[in-house]
């Protein structure tokens, strides 16, 4: 038998800060740079009742950690559970299962601030905002750890929304967030600009970056999903998290190959070839850049492993027992 440590998210939720997911997330990415398997998700779609169910995964062999994600969105109780198995790279023997749930957003978020962190310029202090759920708050609070913003601007359809979701982390930060009306009114002038929403349709006109401009969108892990128009995929140095996805499920990507406008050779660089040095970032304050953020292993399993190292120090979790092949295999 092997002892395994379960955590639930209440285990986890609080557990580590921003800045703590954004180190080891970018770590993470860096050891993908230098070769670390990650593969892009596997998404099984069901019918009746309507669901996806999904699974990605990545072996950091530095951290000491491989793993990733299995979650279930929709079907019959139209909800989403996140289990995160987590295995020591070294023996394979399991170290954890996680309640995924309330790291997503850090995770996710995390991967968004290596990015910027990578990707924006330094003196890079405002952001234009395109969501209000808590994927934004993740993409925001992770920013905000490695930029020293002033400005925040908000957009999101619903007015109450966005105005709750800007007092909120008006309290919660140094910069000044305020809601806007519209995602013009959001993206005009701002130095960063985050997408975190649902779109099937461009949720701002790229002809508005202003040069220098670093674009982070992370809603858009289907083909008909379409956060960005052609035009910014276009004028953009393009990044996306893992090459292959770009060509599977970047919607916004697939979408510009479709119009003619980039072909495959449009694809700068991984961001972890980026973060390992392997490929340049940005190259002047005039280049607009832009992460497409799907989701993958690479994060999961950082921010993962960095969760079970600190509920183990502070004696968080529940042991449970997992039998090797070789015992249980053998009936024995």
């Amino acid at each position: 038998m092997t002892e395994t440590l379960f955590l639930t998210s209440d285990d986890v939720n609080g557990l580590a800060t921003p800045a703590e997911y954004v180190d080891a997330v970018r770590d993470g990415y860096r050891q993908r740079g230098e070769g670390a398997p990650a593969e892009p998700r596997t998404k099984l779609l069901n019918r009746d009742p309507p669901g996806m169910f999904t699974t990605y995964a990545a072996v950091l062999p530095e951290t000491g950690a491989m793993g990733g994600y299995m979650y279930s969105a929709g079907f019959g109780a139209e909800d989403a559970w996140f289990m995160t198995p987590l295995f020591d790279a070294d023996s394979g023997e399991p170290l954890a299962l996680l309640d995924g749930a309330s790291m997503n957003p850090f995770k996710t978020g995390a991967a968004g601030g290596v990015a910027v962190d990578a990707l924006a310029r330094d003196d890079a202090t405002s952001v234009a905002l395109i969501g209000s759920g808590a994927q934004a708050r993740g993409q925001l609070r992770a920013v905000a750890a490695v930029r020293d913003l002033d400005s925040v601007w908000v957009y999101s359809p619903t007015k109450e929304s966005r105005e709750s979701f800007a007092g909120e982390l008006d309290r919660r930060l140094d910069a000044s967030v305020a809601a806007v009306a519209s995602s013009a009114a959001a993206v005009e002038g701002a130095d960063i600009v985050i997408t975190a929403t649902t779109a099937s349709d461009p949720v701002f006109d790229g002809d508005v970056l202003e040069p220098g401009t670093h674009v982070t969108a992370m809603g858009q892990y289907h083909p008909d999903k379409r956060e960005l128009d052609a035009t910014t995929i276009e004028r953009a140095t393009y990044v996306p998290d893992l090459r292959e996805r770009a060509t599977m499920d970047a919607g916004s990507f697939l979408a510009a190959l479709d119009a003619g406008v980039v072909d495959e050779d449009h694809i700068h660089a991984e961001l972890g070839e980026v973060v390992a040095g392997r490929a340049t970032g940005r190259t002047d304050d005039d280049e607009i850049t832009v992460f497409d953020s799907g989701g993958t292993g690479i994060e999961t399993v950082a921010a993962a492993y960095l969760l079970y190292e600190k509920a183990a120090e502070e004696g968080l979790g529940t042991t449970i027992e997992f039998s090797p092949a070789s015992e249980s295999l053998t009936g024995h």
